[in-house]
């Protein structure tokens, strides 16, 4: 729980940090942070540079808070009842232009088609007049947008209770269980994030082929499968216990321990690597903790 609430907090402030940072105009373009070229966004009353937040990240309250300018808070406000035909300007800001085009070559055929008095073709072309401007009512009309928001979160509820039908099974357990798994999964995050890291560096320390690249990389793998058997049995324990006993606490535990100690050994040989990441040589510290981590995964088997 607290490696994904750290997770959270760090992506939440690299974002508002993104959503804030000034803009920078040069040659009538504006660059945001990190120095990212933005589109402009042109309506029929207003030309802006709109940084859009990443999804998924902030809240919908955030995202009006930090930005309230852009087309998440547009459609924001719209799904609260609290748009305006601005809004939907902006949301759909290709329509005037896009319509414009369409009824001057629908104008330009009515002419031709008037005077050539077929009556089918008239009333072709009042068809062609009128359903465009009924889609018209329907895209600017806010008053429909607070009630399709409710629409879909009344189906996604439905699915989510769906797809709990299908997954009773992940569910089966004890109750005061639970807390090892969430544990346990937090871990499985952890790891993936670490081990992605550290396969990068060793890839930039010793580019391959090389005989140390390789011996590098097999204690990962060794690692990876280590760390992934440790956490399944745990799993296993947890799903299939039928009673909560001290013992079966103990299991568990010792397996969340070796998940962690993998974890920390990780760490340690990525901090090692960082630091000598411009020498020629493997360091005697690299080549320790190469040699710890075999004695890890030797000794975690016989647990």
């Amino acid at each position: 729980m607290g490696v994904f609430k750290m997770l959270d907090e760090n992506n939440k402030a690299h974002e508002i940090k993104r959503l804030t940072t000034p803009l920078t105009i040069k040659d009538s373009k504006a660059y945001g942070d990190g120095g990212k070229l933005l589109n402009c966004s042109e309506t029929l009353s207003d030309v802006r540079f709109v940084v859009e937040p990443t999804p998924g990240i902030l809240s919908d309250n955030e995202i009006l808070q930090y930005a309230p300018e852009s087309k998440a808070a547009c459609e924001v406000r719209l799904k609260r009842g609290a748009g305006k035909i601005s809004d939907v300007l902006f949301l759909h800001e290709s329509i005037p232009w896009i319509f414009a085009f369409y009824y001057v070559v629908l104008l330009s055929l009515s002419i031709i088609v008037v005077f050539g008095g077929n009556k089918l073709l008239m009333f072709v072309l009042l068809l062609l007049f009128v359903i465009p401007l009924v889609y018209l009512y329907l895209i600017f009309n806010v008053n429909r947008y607070p009630k399709k928001a409710i629409k879909q979160s009344k189906k996604a509820q439905r699915n989510i209770k769906d797809e709990s039908r299908t997954e009773v099974i992940h569910d089966a357990g004890l109750d005061s269980l639970k807390g090892y798994e969430k544990e346990i999964n937090n871990l499985k995050t952890l790891f993936d994030i670490k081990e992605g890291v550290v396969r990068d560096l060793i890839k930039k320390r010793f580019e391959p082929p090389q005989i140390t690249y390789d011996k590098f990389i097999a204690i990962i793998d060794k690692s990876h499968k280590m760390f992934y058997n440790q956490a399944e049995s745990a799993l296993n324990i947890i799903h299939l216990a039928v009673e909560d006993t001290p013992r079966v606490q103990n299991e568990i535990e010792n397996k969340i321990e070796a998940m962690k100690k993998i974890i920390n050994q990780i760490e340690e040989l990525t901090n090692e690597l960082v630091i000598n990441i411009n020498d020629d040589h493997t360091t005697e510290e690299v080549n320790n903790l190469i040699d710890d981590m075999e004695n890890l995964i030797g000794s975690v088997k016989e647990y």
